[in-house]
């Protein structure tokens, strides 16, 4: 049995939060997720809270947990400015 890895807790870019330059954010269909908890393991920057939260603050948008999700429940929408 695989252990799961604890979820890390997103850290500010030098400038602050990073979120404001993202050009796609992530999008989660919950009916879809088996809660695997894959995307907030292989989230670099440590936004995907065990609820499937999205702290979008310090999201980047760099399509990680779209591309590990095995359901393919995240995708990634271009944001609208």
């Amino acid at each position: 049995m695989r252990e799961r890895l604890a979820l890390s807790t997103p850290g500010e870019g030098a400038a602050g939060k990073t979120g404001s330059w993202r050009v796609f954010r992530p999008v989660v269909d919950k009916e879809r997720c088996n809660t695997c908890g894959l995307c907030g393991m292989y989230c670099p920057d440590g936004v995907i809270s065990e609820d499937l939260t999205i702290d979008l603050e310090f999201c980047k948008g760099c399509g990680v947990c779209a591309n590990e999700c095995p359901k393919k429940a995240i995708t990634m929408e271009r944001e609208e400015r």
